[in-house]
């Protein structure tokens, strides 16, 4: 009884399925057919598909949101290294530019060197200023060349423009020079327009120098140009030093009061020249010889 009562099952619920599944296969087949031929279903499937989009926008939304945060945040990210790689090619331009423009400016300063040497029939070599004392009671520079060059204490000091100093202590490879602005320094100069002679002073301020041992009655004028005299040995002479700046004649005074400026740009000189004085002229020759058998 027991066994027969586990085993009993529902005849008619068999057919039932059957028919179900047999019903919807047809109607599939059907639905199908009539889809594929004349369309029927695509208003149906474009309803269904209206209704969908909201969820569909709904479940891809916080997707959407996370690959949207991750582009922004690679955009700027890129944004920013290539704004900071434009800087940097900008800033090495920059560089690059000032360097070319610091090339140019010692370049035209090397030509106008050239063209004075060339003019200068004494024996020359070009030297660079490698330091500037700090000092600013001291006007004084040390040049990259020494006595293994040949350079000797008291050498005259020149740039394309005029007298700059002369050596005061030598070394192998190095040398110190006094600038002619220097309170210590003198040089003798004489005027060009009339060959006046006198002492030109240091004065501790590198655009000016002094002329103390003028007459009131000395002819001098503003603009006259200074040149080296040649006495004393140290610079040879027609070298030019300095252009006269103020005349002030003072009743009752000995000596007028007269200063002149510099023509070397004493405190934007890079490149120097130092002479060694070649053999002097015939004429310069006799004029010597004739003074030493005056002296005589």
């Amino acid at each position: 009884m027991v066994a027969s009562r586990g085993n009993t099952t529902n005849p008619a619920r068999i057919p039932v399925l059957g028919l179900r599944t047999l019903f919807l296969i047809a109607l599939s087949i059907v639905l199908m057919a009539l889809d594929n031929r004349e369309n029927h279903l695509n208003t149906v499937r474009d309803a269904i598909a209206a209704a969908v989009y909201p969820i569909q926008v709904v479940v891809d939304a916080p997707v959407r949101f996370f690959v949207w945060i991750n582009e922004n945040t690679q955009s700027r990210n890129e944004l920013e290294l290539e704004n900071a790689r434009l800087k940097a090619e900008k800033l090495l331009t920059s560089a690059r530019l000032l360097q070319l423009e610091s090339l140019k400016a010692e370049n035209d300063r090397l030509r106008e060197m050239l063209e004075a040497r060339q003019q200068v029939k004494d024996e020359v070599r070009v030297a660079e200023i490698m330091g500037v004392d700090a000092n600013p009671f001291r006007h004084s520079i040390v040049i990259d060349v020494g006595s293994s060059d040949g350079v000797y204490d008291g050498q005259a000091i020149v740039d394309a423009d005029g007298v700059v100093g002369q050596v005061i202590e030598t070394g192998p490879r190095t040398s110190q020079a006094l600038l002619i602005s220097d309170p210590d320094h003198t040089l003798p100069v004489e005027v060009l327009r009339n060959g006046l002679r006198t002492i030109a002073f240091g004065t501790g301020e590198l655009g000016r120098l002094d002329l103390p041992f003028l007459p009131n009655n000395a002819d001098i004028e503003e603009g006259d140009l200074l040149v080296t005299s040649g006495l004393g040995g140290a610079f040879p002479p027609g070298y030019p030093v300095a252009r006269v700046g103020t005349v002030l004649r003072i009743p009752q005074q000995p000596f007028a009061d007269v200063s002149a400026r510099p023509l070397a740009a004493l405190d934007q000189v890079r490149e120097v020249m130092l002479i060694w004085p070649g053999e002097p002229e015939p004429a310069q020759a006799d004029a010597v010889n004739d003074a030493e058998s005056g002296n005589e």
